[in-house]
């Protein structure tokens, strides 16, 4: 089932998102199938449960054709090194921004099944993986701009 994706300023893409209880809650399970289908349907790399109005530590990511379903995930590591990359986001349609993201992330989460995951993702993944993660905390890559261009400014 397509769910209606959240634009800005709709105030759940401010929330910070509370951790799932039970991964495997059928209503969690349908949840995730849903955000897939309307993740494709939208053309997206990725999206969090707020895009589509819950307030839930969930995000869905596709890159190379590889899923990944995201549960309560934390970036426990980042890379020193940042790239700048115009970026976008389904909340912001047509919109894209040079934002400065980590190089290299390492992330733990609980997948699909409940299981806990480790993974360690450079280049795309990375970045949506901070993206992602970032509306899971109420930050949206506007945020993300400002940090960028004061880094910039005070580089020069």
């Amino acid at each position: 089932m397509l769910l209606e994706i959240k634009e800005n300023p709709a105030p759940v893409l401010r929330q910070k998102n509370v951790k799932i209880k039970d991964p495997l809650a059928p209503e969690i399970q349908e949840l995730i199938l849903n955000m897939f289908e309307t993740m494709h349907q939208a053309q997206g790399v990725g999206l969090a449960a707020s895009q589509v109005g819950f307030n839930l530590r969930l995000c869905v990511i596709e890159v190379e054709e590889e899923l990944y379903t995201l549960i309560n995930p934390k970036i426990t590591a980042k890379s020193r090194k940042k790239i700048l990359l115009d970026e976008g986001c389904l909340s912001f349609p047509g919109i894209f921004l040079p934002i400065a993201r980590a190089t290299q992330v390492q992330v733990r989460y609980l997948d699909q099944a409940g299981k806990p995951q480790k993974i360690k993702a450079d280049g795309l993944l990375a970045r949506a993986l901070q993206h992602e993660i970032d509306h899971l905390d109420g930050v949206l890559f506007i945020d993300r701009l400002k940090k960028s261009k004061t880094k910039d400014s005070k580089q020069k």
